[in-house]
């Protein structure tokens, strides 16, 4: 039976969180310019080349022997389907709703585990979560037209995100971090690939390293946040994702100008609230009850 390291899984995901978010302003940063299926393969291919060279010096290509290659497949085509998915919300809908609507996630993660790996959620992780995603809202402030058909490509993405986290988690009975890893961008790498006939542009030196960067931090990311999932039930990490807002609200300022609005402090107090909850909760279960002597 495998150990589980809640406090180490949550630093995985929060640190996860802060470099997903450095990926995730490159990408902003490089769609304005750059035809999305280039930067999609960039990105994974970069990411790819990252993993390989810090993985298989050490585990060589035995790290790709694995008793699940269908679990990885679908895992892989469930993520294609929900990135394409999520940009064509942006397309579709404000940001902010979209936003609003993809940050549901961690609640479809918590579902899909609860249903399908049978693990046990807690009133405390279930509080976490709602709140979590009440800060959220409070951040997005999504309005009346949020529920359009743009909204019906975000809440798709959300579906399937929420049960590929939920899926990871159960492929870690068998698969080692470093092997969900290389599946996942080897497999993307070939589908983005596959993109690239319908537009590319040649980046110039400056965008080349923000595509170097993107890259980069998105493999980091991917596999901090792969290994909080193997060392966590999904429900005692997911909410962490929501701190994401806290990030792209500093690389928002820094980068483009946004100032923080009065929402967006308060919503992002309530997330970090509820992150912070919820670490309190998990390491005070962890704690040794102490051992009274029987006179």
């Amino acid at each position: 039976m495998r150990q589980e390291r809640i406090p180490l899984a949550i630093f995985y995901m929060v640190s996860a969180g802060a470099v997903f978010s450095i990926s995730s302003a490159a990408s902003k940063w490089l769609v304005a310019t750059y035809p999305p299926g280039e930067v999609l393969f960039t990105r994974t291919f970069i990411s790819l080349i990252g993993l390989a060279l810090f993985i298989l010096p050490t585990f060589g290509l035995a790290v790709y022997r694995t008793q699940r290659p269908v679990a990885h497949l679908m895992r892989c085509a469930s993520q294609t389907t929900s990135q394409t998915l999520l940009l064509i919300a942006f397309s579709m809908m404000p940001l902010a709703s979209a936003t609003a609507i993809n940050f549901s996630a961690p609640l479809f993660a918590t579902l899909a585990s609860l249903v399908f790996l049978k693990e046990p959620v807690g009133a405390a992780r279930w509080i976490a979560l709602v709140v979590g995603f009440l800060g959220v809202l409070i951040v997005t402030q999504p309005g009346a037209g949020t529920f359009t058909t743009g909204a019906l490509f975000a809440l798709a993405n959300a579906v399937l995100f929420g049960t590929v986290t939920a899926g990871v988690r159960g492929m870690t009975t068998t698969e080692s971090t470093e092997t969900l890893a290389m599946w996942q961008m080897t497999v993307l790498s070939v589908t983005y690939a596959c993109m690239l006939p319908f537009g590319f542009a040649t980046p110039n030196w400056f965008d080349a390293g923000i595509i170097l960067i993107n890259g980069v931090t998105n493999a980091v990311g991917q596999y901090w946040w792969t290994r909080a999932i193997h060392l966590a039930p999904t429900s005692a990490v997911v909410p962490f994702q929501y701190l994401s807002l806290v990030w792209a609200m500093l690389f928002g300022f820094a980068l483009w100008g946004d100032m923080p609005t009065l929402s967006l402090i308060a919503g992002s107090a309530i997330v970090v609230g509820s992150g912070l909850f919820l670490l309190w909760r998990e390491s005070k279960k962890l704690k040794p009850i102490p051992q009274v002597a029987i006179r």
